[in-house]
């Protein structure tokens, strides 16, 4: 080897080394850029300790155990959420010790799985059907552990959880009625109504989200059902669940890298929540055989499009049209760009970004600081 990188390094396809310069980097790499990562994650500990809420952290964005013991050291984290089983399993053995599935695990294998985890890590995991809940009780009972739930509302992205009231109760007075469960509380995350770009808009949408997630913590309590946890929002909207007064715990997780789509979502005063782009692909110029057009080596196998494409950063004037597989087509009507060239794009959705790399290089002053393997990429079950 004649580039100081030995034979494990590139056996685990690594894109540099640590001090590498960026111009050393290999493309298409996911770039952190540690500086305003940190200051994203400062701001965001800043907000929920002035509003008084628990952040739990949607590792769904990173899928790195890295990232969210950082987040849980440094930014007030009070743990994490993930997706997915499997994701919870690869933070578990990451070190993080208190995971909440946001979301509904069925399936017999799965359930056991989780039931298993829960002995080495505190588990939450949301519900809406009361035969799931059974289940669950059912393998935690075999396993020896306990699991928490929290019955998940909708909120109105009608997706997943049943209607506020008495649904919510009917479900909530089986769980805390099971062996080996807990009733910890509700799921109330409106994810549609993050991405709505106006923020009166945003803000109807989730008062909404507010007004039935109250009324129904408040048939909970006159049943005799308190809610430790009232959980939910997302970096568009964490100000609102946050200075309710209902919410006690806000599921951000795309503030840490902020993506092409996320910018363009509006605070009052600028981006919401003053959060900066920390994610980029970088990626370089492969051929340039036409004087208005360049290609580059990021196409649909590096980053994400299914919110648009990426947005070139820091370039007016060069803007990526479309991605092929390996490609991605660049207008360059200034013919600025030449071969070999580097541009950093930011994608327009930074979670699904992640899940394609297997390696974050994180940056600072033009040179490789750190490397942060992606832990639960393909933890799709």
């Amino acid at each position: 080897m004649t580039d100081g990188r030995n034979d494990l390094e590139i056996g685990y396809n690594v894109p540099a080394a640590i001090g590498d310069r960026v111009e050393d980097i290999q493309t298409p790499a996911l770039i952190v850029d540690l500086a305003a990562f940190e200051r994203n994650v400062e701001r965001m500990r800043g907000y929920v300790e002035s509003m008084n809420v628990r952040l739990r952290a949607h590792a769904k964005t990173h899928k790195s155990a890295d990232i969210a013991r950082y987040q849980m050291a440094k930014g007030g984290a009070c743990g994490v959420c993930c997706q997915k089983v499997s994701e919870a399993e690869a933070l578990v053995r990451g070190g993080i010790s208190d995971v909440l599935v946001s979301n509904e695990v069925t399936g017999p294998l799965k359930i056991k799985r989780l039931a298993r985890l829960a002995k080495d890590a505190r588990i939450i995991v949301c519900v809406d059907d009361a035969a799931n809940i059974a289940a669950l009780s059912a393998a935690a009972q075999d396993a020896g552990s306990t699991i928490e739930v929290l019955v998940e509302i909708d909120c109105g992205a009608r997706r997943c959880g049943v209607q506020p009231g008495g649904p919510v109760l009917g479900l909530a007075r089986v769980a805390a009625a099971a062996p080996n469960l807990v009733f910890s509380g509700l799921q109330a995350y409106h994810g549609t109504a993050q991405h709505i770009v106006d923020p009166a808009e945003r803000s109807a949408e989730i008062a909404l989200a507010v007004d039935m997630t109250r009324d129904t913590v408040q048939l909970l309590k006159q049943h005799g059902l308190d809610c430790a946890i009232v959980g939910g929002a997302g970096t568009g909207s964490f100000d609102m669940e946050g200075s309710s007064g209902v919410y006690n715990e806000l599921q951000c997780g795309s503030y840490v890298f902020m993506d092409a789509h996320y910018g363009r979502v509006r605070g009052d005063n600028g981006v919401v929540g003053g959060f900066e782009h920390a994610l980029f692909v970088l990626t370089s110029i492969m051929s340039k055989t036409e004087a208005t057009r360049a290609v580059c080596d990021a196409g649909h196998k590096a980053v994400a499009v299914d919110s648009g494409p990426p947005v070139v950063f820091g370039r007016p004037g060069i803007t990526y049209l479309v991605a092929n597989d390996e490609h991605g087509k660049i207008d360059d009507p200034g013919n600025l760009l030449a071969i070999n060239d580097l541009l950093w794009l930011v994608p327009g959705h930074c979670d699904p970004t992640s899940n394609l790399h297997d390696w974050f290089v994180g940056i600072r002053n033009g040179k490789v600081e750190t490397l942060w393997p992606v832990t639960a990429r393909g933890k799709l079950y």
